[in-house]
């Protein structure tokens, strides 16, 4: 016990992960400590059934949802810093993001990132389906994000997003991609990243975060897995 007071006291609490290992998580963030991931490594058994459920949710939940329970704490767990979510509440303050979050490089410069979330596909075809985003719109959107300053209350300044990332609940096709590469100039083009349902899936899994409460039968309570053994 005394090593989990010490925990504790630094902010931090030991938990066994549903894969049977034990991390530590840091309290105020949610952040769990753990080594640098590979998400295109061969997934365990375990780990196929996480992403199986996980896709579930996926097709069911809402845009928010999607920010709110996956996205927000996979970027938080990827490293990133002062993740702000516009939310759809308030669509004019969003100018074509939904997210900002920074990045903080080892020389501690500062990278800033916006988010276009959609929760369908992203396709490229003249009228998109029911559930489906076009890359017209998407493109319009990424024009505004880039353009747009954001306010970083830690710093006390205006900045520009450095990169535009485009993440999908669904697929994003490659003709939408061609689209929007051939529609943006060169400087632009360079600033625009993607990131789709597979890397969401993939990224989350191999991070071990917890999935979001429901979507397993028997799913331990938020806080409430296993004891660690001390």
């Amino acid at each position: 016990m005394t090593a989990a007071l010490a925990l504790a006291r630094e902010g931090f609490e030991a938990f066994y992960g549903e894969d049977k290992h034990c991390y530590l998580r840091h309290i105020g963030t949610n952040t769990v400590s753990v080594l640098a991931k590979n998400p295109h490594r061969p997934l365990s058994v375990a780990e196929m059934q996480r992403r199986a459920a996980l896709a579930v949710f996926l097709d069911k939940c809402s845009e928010d949802a999607l920010i709110e329970e996956v996205l927000l704490p996979l970027f938080r767990q990827l490293g990133f810093h002062r993740i702000t979510a516009a939310g759809h509440r308030d669509k004019a303050l969003e100018y074509g993001k939904d997210i900002w979050m920074r990045y903080t490089l080892p020389t501690q410069h500062f990278l800033y990132f916006g988010i276009q979330v959609k929760r369908g596909k992203l396709d490229a075809t003249g009228k998109s389906r029911v559930g489906n985003a076009n890359i017209a719109e998407i493109h319009n959107q990424a024009l505004m994000m880039l353009a747009h300053e954001i306010f970083d209350p830690e710093t006390n300044r205006r900045v520009l997003v450095d990169h535009a990332f485009i993440v999908a609940g669904g697929e994003i096709t490659k003709a939408a991609r061609n689209w929007l590469g051939n529609a943006l100039d060169a400087a632009k083009r360079s600033q625009i990243m993607f990131m789709d349902r597979d890397d969401i899936l993939n990224q989350f899994v191999v991070t071990n975060l917890p999935l979001p409460v429901g979507i397993l039968p028997g799913e331990m309570p938020s806080g409430g897995t296993a004891e660690a053994p001390f």
